[in-house]
């Protein structure tokens, strides 16, 4: 089935059309006609697999007939509750090319950022509002952001919403809108947590899709380990940078004070990087991914926070430099790499004192990850190079202070003569 065949506006599919979407995915197929027909929906599929697209188009579609309609603003009829700046943003640029030619206009509300222009958008008059909790709630509580209208309600990477503790705003949301709605409930993870508090949001009868239930990350991404010391790990990863020179490589540490280091220690082997993490302004991360998406710098080095809502289609590998504390942070980390109908890669670096958790990490994935062999000659000859390159920066530094002092001397002696 391809989307021009999908009994939605033409206007929506010439956005499609334009990003040369031509048949839907696993979960944009078993959800779109659901969507469009009215019903609740809970929805498990791994990242990568269109799931912003899979609501996007049904939502689209339903709010411009509803405008067309009426000839009315009605003020915001869907809303978008996620967990991440990043994740609005690409939600909202999503929607924006699907409804290019319609008059649906939606709205990122995010915090980090001044909210007078937000403010200004809503008094506009925006259709869907794509929000993360703290934003959306000081716009509410000051009377900007009106809910009474809401028809649609969606919880995007709600398993993620929920590690970080929103399960509270989830359900202070619900009091806010109107009972008559459609719910819609997306997830990468499912568990004991995430099933509750689906079914007590969505309708008795909603509809539940469960896509690849036995492997939670998508098929054409392969996995590798790396067993190598805590302190070789930068080696290694210049090795892949060296070997892929084409490639977008995205690094995962595990915080923002070695997220800096191995970027200058990336830097002292002539190997550009960009760091993304908690310390960064929004303005500096839209900075920053800008650059990793145009391919200025090919290596982005970040932590747990880049996991969610990234969508860079071609981001050939992904490195657990650090392994995650959470398994089902692994999921969302690999799930950058191999997004649609690309391959990907992704490689862990083990240290000694990280094997549990990849224990941990196999036995979520229940498959175990393919080991990565590096002879001992190998590693020996890359660890080699290296004290090579160190003992040629300190000669170096020796020598500067050498020189350094050196004109302190002549310094004090001309003054003593």
């Amino acid at each position: 089935m391809k989307f021009q065949d999908y009994d939605i506006d033409d206007k929506v599919k010439r956005g499609l059309e334009e990003l040369d979407f031509k048949r839907p995915t696993d979960i944009q197929y078993k959800s779109i006609p659901n969507i469009l027909d009215g019903e609740d929906l809970l929805a498990i599929a791994h990242t990568g697999t269109g799931k912003t697209a899979a609501f996007g188009i049904p939502m689209i579609h339903l709010i411009y007939q509803r405008k067309e309609a009426q000839r009315r603003y009605s003020g915001v009829q869907a809303l978008i509750m996620v967990p991440t700046h990043e994740l609005a943003l690409q939600i909202k640029s999503v929607f924006d090319k699907i409804a290019k030619y319609t008059s649906v206009k939606t709205l990122a509300l995010i915090g980090g950022v001044d909210q007078e222009p937000q403010i200004e958008a809503l008094t506009k008059g925006v259709d869907i509002v794509v929000a993360t909790p703290g934003r959306m709630f000081d716009l509410i509580s000051q009377g900007h952001l009106q809910t009474h209208r809401i028809e649609i309600l969606v919880l995007d990477e709600a398993d993620h919403m929920l590690d970080l503790g929103f399960k509270d705003d989830i359900i202070d949301i619900l009091y806010k809108l109107p009972k008559r709605r459609q719910t819609l409930f997306f997830s990468a993870t499912i568990n004991k947590q995430i099933k509750k508090t689906a079914y007590n949001i969505v309708k008795r009868g909603a509809i539940r899709i469960q896509l690849s239930t036995s492997d939670p990350v998508a098929k054409n991404i392969e996995h590798f380990v790396l067993f190598v010391h805590m302190d070789h790990k930068r080696f290694f990863l210049e090795r892949v940078m060296m070997e892929n020179p084409e490639q977008k490589v995205l690094a995962f540490v595990r915080t923002k004070v070695r997220a800096e280091r191995v970027s200058k220690a990336m830097a002292r082997v002539e190997i550009p990087s960009l760091t993304i993490h908690g310390d960064k302004t929004q303005e500096e991360r839209v900075e920053v991914l800008d650059q990793f998406r145009t391919g200025d710098v090919r290596l982005l080095i970040g932590t747990d926070i880049a996991a969610r809502g990234i969508d860079i289609p071609d981001i050939g590998i992904v490195i657990n430099y650090d392994l995650p504390d959470e398994s089902e942070n692994y999921v969302h980390r690999v799930g950058r790499t191999g997004r649609g109908k690309n391959r990907g890669h992704a490689y862990s670096f083990c240290a000694p004192e990280e094997e549990a958790i990849l224990d941990d990490i196999q036995e979520f994935l229940e498959k175990e990850i393919t080991v990565l062999k590096v002879d001992d000659e190998e590693y020996h000859d890359t660890l080699q190079i290296e004290r090579d390159r160190t003992n040629d920066y300190m000669s170096l530094i020796e020598e500067i202070q050498d020189l350094e002092a050196s004109k302190k001397k002549n310094y004090k002696w001309k003054k003593k003569k």
